[in-house]
């Protein structure tokens, strides 16, 4: 079995996308998404988070949410907002958020060879959200929410995926945010069996977002697999819906901490304390770090850059992560918090958010202290998957994010 394979995508009628495509159905709130999609009786969030559709107060994991997207997708489908191709094609997509750009590809990605981890992971899943998605698609029949990947370089797919996006496009949005969504189709034969043989040549996709997303496609296609007598591997279940793109076009921000107090330090005595592990420089304005190692400290209105010492750095590739060298030099020894998952006295802020958002939360009162972080690189997320590890909470923060309504991959 291929690692990709084209599919039949149900996607946004001509001139339609604009109307439909949404943010990711896991950024947003039900409040937040009420709002979104007020006025629009065609965005993507109607199916994604249905219980907007509903009452207020009602249990966005009730069996009569799954019903609603189920209707409200089946009702788009029937006012012609959206349309399935008659033919299997790979779609090519490109997000632009200011001058960041990335291409590209959307394909059904092979549920077996992610069950042996070809497909690489780098995340726990929580039962509770894979049983959502779960639910969501069987309701839906559909994988509405893709997965997103990284593909490792490979100039020759990047050169179809440039050559198709040269014509025009066959849908294109500007989200709420600014970011833009432009998807083209693939139809030339001979560039598609170029890319599924491309992909059948490398040795691991990487999973940059979608762990759930991936997991529950795994638990559908089991299930339905052994529901199914007939069972051939060719059916739709056996693929999940994900969007591919060049690893080194991938932009990954820095996701900072901030945390409530100095465990009962004073001032002194906390920046004495760090000093054995870091090296500690007052700095004029805000510590945004040019590299690896270098972390900023926000502390009673002051910035200081702090450099870990060398001999501090482990091999192995989730020891020597940023996120790692800071939570296990500094995080849990000096302000005693170990397990950053459930500690409340510590919270995340991504850095699409800016470092004025790190001021503001310590300068409130909120937070004593906050931690700037040099974003985790493609490189050292693909080396943890490559090792069979686990990155630690909290650290990727991928933007732009990939619209939801662009492509559905029906079952």
């Amino acid at each position: 079995m291929s690692l990709i394979r084209p599919f039949p995508a149900l996607r946004p009628a001509p001139g339609r996308a604009n109307e439909v495509v949404a943010p990711p159905y896991d950024v947003l709130s039900t409040a937040e998404a009420r709002v979104r999609a007020q006025g629009k009786p065609f965005s993507f969030l109607h199916i994604s988070k249905p219980e907007i559709d509903l009452p207020e107060g009602t249990d966005p994991y009730a069996p009569e949410v799954y019903a609603k997207a189920a209707e409200n997708l089946k009702a788009m489908i029937a006012a012609g907002v959206l349309k399935q191709d008659e033919a299997a094609y790979y779609y090519v997509y490109r997000i632009q958020m200011g001058e960041h750009i990335q291409t590209g590809i959307v394909a059904a990605a092979s549920v077996a060879d992610y069950d042996v981890n070809r497909i690489r992971k780098h995340e726990f899943t929580r039962p509770d959200k894979e049983d959502d998605r779960v639910r969501q698609i069987d309701a839906t029949n559909a994988q509405t929410g893709p997965v997103l990947l990284a593909y490792p370089e490979q100039p020759a797919v990047d050169a179809i995926l440039a050559k198709t996006a040269q014509g025009a496009p066959d849908a294109d949005a500007v989200a709420d945010d600014g970011v833009r969504h432009t998807l083209w189709v693939m139809r030339d034969a001979g560039d598609i069996a170029a890319i599924t043989r491309l992909f059948d040549a490398m040795h691991a996709l990487y999973i940059a977002d979608g762990h759930h997303r991936s997991a529950s496609a795994s638990r559908i296609c089991a299930s339905r697999k052994a529901a199914n007598p007939r069972h051939t591997g060719a059916e739709a279940y056996n693929h999940f819906l994900s969007v591919i793109f060049p690893a080194h076009e991938m932009k990954i921000l820095d996701y900072n901490r901030v945390i409530t107090d100095l465990n009962g330090l004073s001032v002194e005595a906390f920046l004495d304390k760090i000093k054995g592990a870091f090296e500690v420089e007052a700095a004029a304005s805000a510590v945004k770090p040019s590299r690896p190692g270098e972390f900023g400290l926000y502390l009673s209105g002051k910035w200081y850059r702090l450099a870990i010492q060398p001999g501090l750095i482990p091999a192995d590739p989730v020891g020597r992560l940023d996120v790692s060298l800071l939570q296990n030099n500094l995080i849990a020894p000096v302000l005693g918090i170990s397990d950053p998952r459930r500690d409340k006295r510590i919270d995340f802020v991504g850095g699409i958010r800016g470092l004025g958002e790190l001021e503001k939360r310590v300068n409130s009162g909120e937070m004593a202290l906050a931690l700037s972080l040099h974003p985790t690189r493609m490189q050292d997320l693909m080396a943890v998957a490559d090792a069979n590890e686990v990155m630690p909470p909290k650290s990727t923060w991928f933007e732009p994010k990939l619209a939801d309504g662009m492509a559905s991959h029906l079952l």
